[in-house]
C-alpha cells in the first residue's frame, strides 16, 4: 500500500508539471511506473496512454480558460496526430527497439539544440503546414514508445513560430485523441489494476488542469520554452542512463 501512495504522490506531481508545458504526462510516466511495474509493455505503457489521454485533456481545459488555444489549427493538428499514431503502436511488434530509441533520441537531440536557440514566435505567420507534416512520423514515432506524441509536437510548434503558451495549448488537444486511438491496440493484452489505475486518473486530472492554469496566469512564455528545454535533456540523459545499466 505504501507504494501505492509513492506512485500516486510522484505521479500527481508529474501531472502538474506537464500540465504547465501541455502535454500528457506519459513521457514522464513511463520511466516513473516503470521502477514501480515490472511489465514495460502490459502494464506501463497502456496506463501511461491512458494517462496521457486523460491529462492532456485536462491541460485543455486549463489553457483553454486563459484564451491560449487556436482551436481550428488544433484540431486540425489532432486528426493528424490521431490517425498516424495507432501506426506506431502496431508497428512495434515487428521493428526492434534498437532502431526506435536511435531516432528518438536524434529526433529529441535536435529539438534540445533548436529549444535552446533564440527562436522569435511569429503571431499569424506560423508554418503550420511544417508542422502538420511533421506531426505524422512524430505520432508514429510516439506510438511505437507508447508516450504519446506532445514531448516531440510541443517544441516542433514552437521551432515553426508558435507562442509557447498556444503551443502548450494547442499541444495539449492535439495529443488528447491519439493517446487514447494508440491506447486501442494494447488493450486486448493491457494489464491494469483498478485500485492504482482509478486514483492515478483522478490525481492526473486534477494536476495537469493546476498546472495548465499556473502556466496560462503566472508563467512567462520564454520561460516555459527554457523549462522544455531543460526537460528533454534531463529526460533523454535518464533515459540513456537506464539503457547502459
Amino acid at each position: 500500500m505504501s507504494q501505492y501512495i509513492i506512485i500516486i504522490i510522484g505521479l500527481s506531481v508529474l501531472s502538474i508539471v506537464s500540465g504547465m508545458l501541455g502535454l500528457g504526462v506519459a513521457f514522464s510516466a513511463v520511466p516513473f511506473l516503470g521502477l514501480f511495474l515490472p511489465d514495460l509493455v502490459h502494464q506501463v505503457q497502456p496506463l501511461s496512454l491512458l494517462l496521457n489521454g486523460l491529462t492532456a485533456l485536462f491541460a485543455t481545459f486549463g489553457f483553454a480558460k486563459g484564451g491560449h488555444i487556436d482551436w481550428k489549427k488544433a484540431i486540425i493538428l489532432a486528426v493528424v496526430t490521431t490517425t498516424a499514431a495507432p501506426l506506431g503502436s502496431y508497428l512495434v511488434r515487428f521493428v526492434p527497439q534498437f532502431y526506435i530509441w536511435v531516432i528518438y533520441f536524434a529526433s529529441v537531440s535536435y529539438l534540445a539544440y533548436r529549444l535552446f536557440k533564440p527562436v522569435k514566435a511569429r503571431p499569424g505567420n506560423e508554418n503550420f503546414n511544417l508542422a502538420l507534416i511533421l506531426a505524422i512520423p512524430i505520432s508514429v514515432l510516439s506510438g511505437f514508445l507508447g508516450v504519446g506524441p506532445g514531448f516531440l509536437l510541443m517544441p516542433t510548434l514552437i521551432i515553426v513560430g508558435f507562442d509557447p503558451k498556444k503551443a502548450a495549448g494547442m499541444n495539449a488537444l492535439a495529443v488528447c485523441p491519439p493517446s487514447f486511438s494508440a491506447l486501442i491496440p494494447r488493450l486486448a493484452t493491457a494489464q491494469f489494476d483498478m485500485s492504482l489505475t482509478v486514483p492515478l486518473l483522478v490525481v492526473g486530472a486534477i494536476g495537469s488542469y493546476v498546472g495548465a492554469r499556473l502556466t496560462s496566469r503566472f508563467v512567462p512564455s520564454a520561460r516555459i520554452k527554457q523549462i522544455f528545454g531543460v526537460l528533454i535533456v534531463v529526460m533523454t540523459l535518464y533515459k540513456i542512463f537506464t539503457m547502459l545499466k
